[in-house]
Formats: structure tokens, C-alpha cells, sequence
């Protein structure tokens, strides 16, 4: 084994979140240093100190070789990246379906306080999205696609996948609680209550990726083309290129009518995961990455 500590799961779970809790702090202290660049600027800064520096610093801790216990010197093949290309067109109406129903969620009405909340938080995410994506020049354009598209994808994938999903696997828990369990943590961390179900989702998509090609790059290019399709999207909108919300609606059926779209992007993703499942648990018998 590469590790460098025997300690359990716990203690390496306990040091990984009180890396996270210092790099929160110091990405926001960093965050406003840097507000003379704008959001763009605070938000790189987050990504720095509050995903990638405690991923780094806590699998340095933990391995004698950080980087290949994340999956970082494995090059992602070319099917892998024709799998994630497929899946991604392939998905979209389903999980526009799925967000339309997460976005619909109601609570009891004893629930009012907690929903009025959750909605105020919502709003306050929509307000900073909005923002970001009110591009309407190519400079702009490719900055926010570094930032939104790259650098939130590298980070966090490096934080979820790389560091909390690879420290509790190599614990020899069932992958696939493990895989749900840092989706679910990786959701719920957004704050933001009315797109946690398709996000949820996409957490568990980009875990299997990394479980099943055993390379990072691959959930990290999988999240980037997330994040930067809907960047482009936004620009092309705002230049009166595609109509605005172009390809949202995609899989919503009118009022009344069966999901037929999305029940059969559902069932065809479904069906593609399982393939891939198939093809690299029969492909290799490779011994665990962190061995």
C-alpha cells in the first residue's frame, strides 16, 4: 500500500473537512483581496484555496503519491471521452426533466419556514448565475469559460472524486455507497435546494467515471463540458444567435401530456451506464489505483 498513515476513515474524513473549513476561510479572505478583478476573481480564489489546495494537502498527507491515488497520471483514452461526449447529448432531456420537477418541489405548508429559506437561497444563487453569464464579447466569453467551465471543474472534481471519494474507496466500502454518499455531499454543499436532485445525479455520473476509467481527467472533462456548454449557450443567447433557454426545455412535456422524451433519455442513459460498467469491470482487472 502507498498510504503513509494508518489511520482510519474517520480521522482522514475529520482532516480532509478541517482542511476544507480553513480553506473556506482563507479562499474568502482571498475572495475579497481580489475584488477589484470582480466575481470572476473571487470565485478563482475559492476554487483554489477551498477545493484544490485541500485535496492536495490532504491526499499528500494520506499517500506517499498524491497525485496517482487521485488518478491523476492516467490520461483518459479516447472512448472515454466519446462515452462522456454520448452520455452528456443523450441524458439532456432527461435531466431537463429532473430539474423541472426539482425546481417544482414543494414542502408542507409547516414546512413554510424552512421553504421560504431554501427559495431565498435559490434566488440569491439564480441572481449570482445570472450575473455570470451575462456575456456579450469573446474576452468574456473565455474567461467565464475558464473559470465557470475549467477551474470549477478541476477543483472540485479533484476535491470529490480525487480526494473524498478515493479516501473513502480505499476503505474498502461498497463503491457504490461511496459513490452516492460523495454525490450526495457534492449536491448538497451547492446550497442549492431546488436543482439538488439533477445534481445529485451528476455527481453519482462523474463518480462512476472516475471508478470505472480510473483516470480524474475524465469526470474533470465530463464536468468542464457541464459547465462550459451551458457558458456558451448563454453568450450565443445574449448575441440573439439560439433562442434564450435553447435546449432547456428539451424533454419537458407540454401540461398533461407523458414524459415520453425523457422516460426514453432516462432509460437510454441507464442503458449506456450499464454497457460501460460492463466494458471496464471485463476490460482490467487492475489492482486498486491506491495500491
Amino acid at each position: 500500500m502507498e498510504r503513509k498513515t494508518t489511520m482510519k476513515l474517520g480521522s482522514r474524513l475529520l482532516i480532509l473537512f478541517g482542511l476544507i473549513g480553513i480553506g473556506l476561510i482563507i479562499g474568502s479572505v482571498a475572495g475579497v483581496m481580489v475584488l477589484p478583478l470582480g466575481m470572476l476573481g473571487m470565485i478563482t480564489a475559492q476554487d483554489i484555496f477551498a477545493f484544490i489546495v485541500p485535496a492536495i494537502v490532504a491526499m499528500a498527507i494520506f499517500y506517499r503519491k498524491p497525485l496517482h491515488a487521485m488518478g491523476f497520471d492516467k490520461a483518459p483514452g479516447w472512448l472515454a471521452l466519446i462515452i462522456v461526449l454520448v452520455v452528456y447529448c443523450v441524458s439532456l432531456p432527461g435531466m431537463n426533466w429532473l430539474v423541472k420537477i426539482n425546481e417544482e418541489m414543494s414542502l408542507p405548508s409547516w414546512m413554510s419556514g424552512i421553504e421560504q429559506i431554501m427559495r431565498t437561497a435559490e434566488d440569491r444563487a439564480a441572481a449570482v448565475t445570472k450575473q455570470l453569464l451575462d456575456i456579450h464579447t469573446v474576452g468574456r466569453l473565455l474567461a467565464v469559460t475558464l473559470v465557470v467551465g475549467f477551474m470549477a471543474g478541476l477543483s472540485e472534481e479533484m476535491l470529490f472524486r480525487g480526494a473524498m471519494l478515493r479516501t473513502m474507496q480505499d476503505s474498502h466500502l461498497n463503491k457504490h455507497a461511496v459513490v452516492w454518499l460523495v454525490a450526495f455531499i457534492f449536491s448538497a454543499i451547492h446550497f442549492q435546494f431546488y436543482g439538488f436532485l439533477p445534481r445529485l445525479i451528476l455527481g453519482a455520473w462523474l463518480g462512476y467515471l472516475l471508478v470505472w476509467t480510473r483516470s480524474l481527467w475524465v469526470p474533470i472533462i465530463a464536468h468542464t463540458l457541464n459547465n462550459s456548454t451551458v457558458v456558451v449557450m448563454s453568450y450565443l443567447a445574449n448575441k440573439g444567435v439560439v433562442a434564450e433557454n435553447f435546449g432547456d426545455n428539451l424533454g419537458i412535456p407540454a401540461d398533461g401530456a407523458f414524459p415520453w422524451l425523457a422516460i426514453a433519455s432516462i432509460i437510454a442513459t441507464i442503458a449506456i451506464a450499464v454497457w460501460v460498467h460492463i466494458h471496464y469491470t471485463r476490460k482490467t482487472s487492475l489492482p486498486h489505483p491506491c495500491d
